[in-house]
């Protein structure tokens, strides 16, 4: 996992190792044209604290988030900006808190009773003093200042490399219709639970078989039509690589939520491309040499509405691996 947000550096804790993994979010909405954020109610602590869990066996961290929502406050999530994660001590060692971002749109909410028997929305100042860890309080400041930039309502633009195929020199057909190898098919599994924490609502792919089995399990679930475009192969993009990356400059024009796989020789041209609507600070971020990503492996775009940067965070994550 890497993104661009600060990181939660352990200078009170050198070489400490983390005890416990833990991922939420920070719910937030306009009203009346002011910014709100939700908190929550813990009868077990008796205390006002963000939506967040521990990570269970299986999933990766941003998983983790979504589950927690929906488990605390009966919200399906979409994570935004990813905020900076917090460390501080419990019974077994050290913890680690990832937060996201996350946008209500009117969603109604639903307590679980026993976990958070109440939730309120208030102004990040009345948060700030009713939180009752302080460390809680830095990712509540990155989102305030996020939201006074315009870079708090984002949308992900998400690009895949497609899952571990079989290998060249065991195929002799047609290059665009080698398959995936036993562990490309469950990367793909794997690739399609994490895609649902940002849950794009488009898909597009290179045609290529390999490209098309790594994303067809989170189209499947979401119920959402493969866009296939040839430009995005390796052929076409050996042949004319300024094709490949209009199809991505147009994918950042659209203003919607979408994954986008492909293959390793094209990802240069595509994060280059991404590159131009970045600030240099999260440039640096990019994958710079090859293979740039692993199979499977996801870069997550934030894509602000208002923002003139356009880009404003960037994450990169791989699928579990079992």
């Amino acid at each position: 996992m890497a993104s661009d947000t600060p990181v939660a550096d352990q200078t009170d804790h050198p070489g400490e190792p983390v005890a416990v993994t833990a991922a939420g979010a920070l719910p937030w909405r306009i009203n009346k044209d002011r910014l709100e954020v939700l908190l929550i109610h813990r009868p077990r602590y008796d205390d006002w604290s963000w939506p967040k869990g521990k990570i269970d066996a299986g999933e990766t961290i941003p998983e983790c988030a979504v589950r927690e929502i929906q488990e605390e406050i009966g919200l399906t999530a979409q994570l935004g900006v990813p905020l900076p994660p917090i460390h501080y001590h419990v019974a077994t060692g050290l913890k680690v808190v990832h937060y996201w971002a996350v946008q209500v749109n009117g969603a109604t909410l639903r307590p679980d009773g026993k976990e958070v028997d109440s939730v309120m929305w208030c102004a990040p100042e009345k948060a700030a003093a009713l939180l009752s860890n302080p460390s809680d309080v830095a990712p509540l400041e990155y989102l305030r200042e996020a939201h006074e930039r315009h870079e708090l309502a984002t949308w992900p633009l998400i690009v895949v490399r497609h899952a571990k195929a079989k290998p060249r020199s065991s195929w002799s057909k047609a290059e665009g219709e080698r398959p995936l190898a036993a562990t490309g098919i469950r990367q793909a599994q794997a690739v399609g639970r994490l895609l649902q924490a940002w849950k794009p609502q488009r898909v597009v792919s290179s045609p290529w078989l390999r490209c098309v089995a790594t994303i067809a399990p989170y189209a499947k679930a979401v119920d959402a039509k493969i866009k296939l475009v040839d430009a995005l192969t390796e052929h076409r993009h050996a042949r004319n690589p300024k094709k490949t990356a209009a199809v991505v400059s147009t994918l950042l024009d659209k203003q919607r939520g979408v994954a986008v796989c492909t293959h390793r020789p094209a990802l240069p041209t595509v994060l280059d491309q991404l590159g131009k609507a970045m600030p240099g600070r999260l440039r640096g971020l990019l994958p710079t040499s090859d293979p740039y990503l692993a199979p499977g492996e996801i870069l997550v775009f934030h894509v602000s509405h208002h923002s003139k940067q356009r880009i404003v965070a960037v994450e990169q994550f791989k699928p579990f691996d079992d």
